[in-house]
């Protein structure tokens, strides 16, 4: 398997999907604010040993493919996000300041999916195995 992470004490490989949306659907991350709005995730992500496989920052949305560590939950990976990026580009444009006055510049919620390389037939066959491997009588199945 590539892409395969270590940590301390942990081995894993965790990738998700996530796209969340600026409120109202405005169409406001062009230009400069798009290309500090990619700095932002970038940094985040950095500070946080994530790793952006693949993302892009639309005119109205963000799209990001991750592999994170597993002392994150995906609900803690967005509102670090969401939270940094809409702080400091709220202060840093003022046009932006204008348009969200209310200090929201991201929508409520988000979308995650989870990406990997296992299929269900791969774990189903992992399972069979150690149901009937050499030591299946050590083996307590929870089904």
């Amino acid at each position: 398997m590539h892409n395969i992470r270590k940590g301390s004490h942990t081995t894993h490989q965790l990738h998700v999907h996530l796209v969340w949306s600026t409120k109202y659907r405005y169409e406001v991350l062009r230009g400069d604010i798009q290309v500090r709005c990619r700095d932002l995730i970038r940094q985040t992500c950095d500070s946080l040993d994530i790793q952006i496989l693949k993302g892009v920052v639309s005119k109205d949305h963000v799209h990001l493919d991750l592999s994170y560590p597993p002392k994150l939950s995906i609900s803690d990976i967005m509102k670090r996000l969401k939270g940094r990026s809409a702080k400091l580009l709220l202060v840093e444009y003022t046009e932006l300041k204008r348009r969200y006055w209310g200090g929201h510049l991201w929508g409520i919620g988000y979308a995650a999916w989870s990406t990997g390389n296992i299929t269900d037939e791969m774990i189903q066959e992992y399972l069979n195995h150690h149901k009937q491997g050499p030591n299946s009588d050590e083996n307590f199945i929870l089904e």
